[in-house]
Formats: structure tokens, sequence, C-alpha cells
């Protein structure tokens, strides 16, 4: 209900802004004097000096919050670049005013909304399965070295000399799974792929496909049965829920997409191994719900 009442005094201001906007447009004076200039400049830029600091000290934060400040913040930059513009015309600063907007306040703006829009979506985007992803997930000595990154190279073939290092990493390479930084060291690159369907695939790669989801879920059946008889010695590093509701077949996909925004957020806040943290296995599963007869 309150969504609704909300929704129509939204569009109700819209409608509204159309006519005022008019009348405004017609009836301001081309010039006006206040005795207010300097407060109100004053005034705005502390405004904008405390979303500054507030981005800043969210974002150290990681919090979620960060992404409404970084919001405001950048509409702020706008409003500046636009006033400043505006009401500068036909003057001597104009083109100072101008320049400004365009190398400063508008750049800065734009970082700003690029930066909550990464925050919400995460570092991966959801891309198809691919049969180089199935070779990758399927081939041992691939998810070994995963595993142990970041690292150098000759950190990696010391802990594993069985495997042929450069060739490994090249194909991980490619199949956009790790990445070499400045430092020389290797690390895994986020990805997050969609659920495949057989009928997506060419019909030579089909019985590998079916091949490898057999495979995940069945090693997945496996890792449940296995968390269920340790439950008890987890010490605390568990978390889970269940709950049962009424979706559309929508509802579930726009579930599925926030839910991975929000494991992207928090992957992000560490990504390399500390002393205080342990690697974690999160699953969502979302499937109609069974009949009694057919649990039986």
């Amino acid at each position: 209900m309150f969504r609704r009442v909300l929704l129509a005094l939204l569009a109700g201001i819209a409608v509204f802004l159309v006519p005022w906007t008019v009348y405004l447009g017609v009836t301001l004076p081309q010039r006006f004097d206040t005795s207010q200039w300097r407060l109100a400049w004053v005034g705005f830029d502390i405004v904008l000096l405390f979303c500054f600091a507030a981005s800043a000290v969210l974002g150290l934060r990681r919090s979620r919050a960060s992404v409404p400040m970084l919001a405001a913040t950048a509409a702020l930059m706008c409003c500046d670049a636009w006033f400043d513009v505006v009401l500068d015309w036909g003057g001597p600063d104009q083109w100072a005013s101008v320049g400004t907007a365009l190398l400063a306040e508008i750049p800065i703006a734009v970082l700003l909304l690029l930066r909550a829009r990464a925050l919400l979506a995460g570092r991966a985007r959801p891309r198809n399965l691919t049969m180089r992803d199935i070779a990758v997930h399927s081939n041992p000595n691939y998810q070994r070295l995963l595993r142990l990154l970041p690292a150098t190279s000759a950190e990696l073939r010391a802990q594993i000399p069985a495997i042929d290092v450069p060739a490994a990493l090249l194909t991980l390479t490619h199949a956009g799974y790790v990445r070499r930084a400045r430092d020389g060291r290797w690390h895994p690159v986020p990805h997050s792929t969609n659920e495949a369907k057989p009928e997506d695939f060419p019909e030579q790669d089909r019985a590998a496909l079916t091949e490898y989801l057999d495979a995940k879920y069945d090693r997945e059946a496996r890792l449940f049965a296995w968390a269920a008889e340790h439950r008890d010695s987890f010490d605390g590093w568990t978390g889970g829920s269940r709950a049962g509701m009424h979706l559309t077949h929508k509802d579930v996909k726009e579930f599925e997409a926030e839910y991975l925004e929000l494991v992207h957020r928090y992957a992000a806040r560490r990504v390399r191994p500390t002393a205080n943290t342990r690697p974690m296995l999160l699953r969502f599963y979302a499937f109609p719900e069974p009949s009694p007869a057919e649990l039986s």
C-alpha cells in the first residue's frame, strides 16, 4: 500500500512540476538582487564538503550507505556546475565557470556515479557459460592453482611442481580467470556465469554440458550433506536462512540479480586472504516448492 502511495505521489509531483516550471519561466525576472548571496553559496559548499567527507568515510568502511551518498554528491556537483555557468554567463567569469564545469565538476560527478554503479553491480558482470568455462572448472589442476592465488609464477611452481604453471596461467588468462598485476603477482578475476541450458549449446557440446551440470549438482548435494553433518564444528563461522514466498518468474530473476550484487560487493572487501579471514562457500538456490508426495 505504501509503495503505491509513494509512486502516486512521485508521479503527481512530476506532473505538477510541468506547469510550475512553465509558470516560472514566464514570470521570473531576468535579474534579481538578494542580500543572502554569500550565505547561499557558503552553505551549499558546506553541504558539499560534508557529502565528500561522508562518502570517503563510508567508502573506507565499505558501507552500503556509500552508494546513495555518492549519488547525492554527484547530483550536488552537477548543480554546482549548472549554477556557476548560468549565473556567470555574460560576466567576466563566464569562461572560467565553463572550464571548471567541463574539466572538474562534471567529470567528478561522472566518476562518483560510476563508482556508485560499481558498488551496486560488483566487478563481475554476469555472462553466459561457455565450454571454456567448463574446461576450467572440470580441470583439478586449474582449480588447485586458482586456490593458491594471489601468488607469483615462482611461488606457484614451488607449490605445485607437477603442473605446467606457465601454460596453465596462459589458459586461465585467455579464459578470463586470472590477471597479472603490476607487482608481478597473479590474481583471480571475479566472474559470474549464468545458469546454462543444453538448448543454448551446439548439439555436439550438449553431452559434455549435461555431464558437467550433473557433476556440479552432485558436488553441491555432497557439500550440503557434509555441512549438515559437521554443523556443530564451525565455531560460529556459519549463517543461513530459509524462506518461502510467492514470486513471479521476473521476481525470481530480480532477486537473483540483487543477491549477486550483494555477493560481489562483499567479495570486494577482502581481495586477499588475511589472518582473520577464512574461505567461505555461499550458495543460493530458489526452486518451486515440492508437494509432500514428491518428498516422500
